[in-house]
């Protein structure tokens, strides 16, 4: 059961294979592991302490920030994941940023992002695409069509308590017109806009 996983100079935390959504695009879909990670599929979630050992195994100097994300949506253990990022940041000094759907708060049903604050450096939020209709063909959610608003209220609403907040679209998952529609609701909210490449 792989709970922490070293992936692009950083180390990743794999908390939970719970997710609102069920992405056409999904890594999960094609295989149980990541850059020879190790399966992230979880026998069982890990207790909070269990998380906290790990990082016994992998040295500070050995990756530069922390990143939530696995198998599943980080914010689903939204208390577990900040206590997890407060005790890396005080025990490692290390950045922590969440990569997250941003359907949070539909998923508690109330205004989670104060939460984060200074217990989270950054978060990469998916945008997928600028089409309400198409976001909820994309991401299947469980929430309707209502969620795609709600995904943009959070990324407005969370950059008021973590430093830096980026949505993301995949390469070659929508058109060029509509990455030029996804930077402008970006500019519009006043958070960053990164294409990043598909992974099979």
């Amino acid at each position: 059961m792989t709970i922490l996983y070293p992936l692009y100079g950083n180390l990743y935390v794999n908390m939970t294979n719970r997710c609102p959504c069920a992405c056409t695009f999904c890594l999960r879909q094609n295989g149980e592991e990541l850059n020879g990670s190790g399966s992230l599929w979880l026998k069982r979630e890990p207790t909070v302490e269990e998380v906290k050992a790990e990082f016994d195994k992998f040295p500070p100097d050995t990756y530069q920030d922390l990143v939530f994300c696995g198998y599943g949506e980080p914010t689903e253990r939204l208390e577990d994941l900040l206590e997890v990022a407060a005790f890396a940041k005080e025990k490692f000094g290390k950045k922590v940023r969440v990569n997250t759907n941003g359907l949070a708060n539909l998923m508690y049903g109330k205004d989670v992002t104060p939460m984060f604050e200074g217990k989270v450096d950054a978060i990469s939020i998916s945008l997928n695409t600028p089409d309400p209709t198409k976001y909820l063909e994309l991401t299947r959610n469980k929430f309707g069509i209502d969620s795609f608003d709600a995904m943009l209220k959070f990324a407005g609403d969370v950059k008021r308590y973590v430093p830096s907040v980026t949505m993301t679209t995949v390469a070659t998952t929508i058109t060029e017109e509509e990455e030029d529609r996804c930077r402008k609701i970006c500019e519009d909210l006043g958070v960053s806009y990164r294409i990043r490449s598909f992974e099979s």
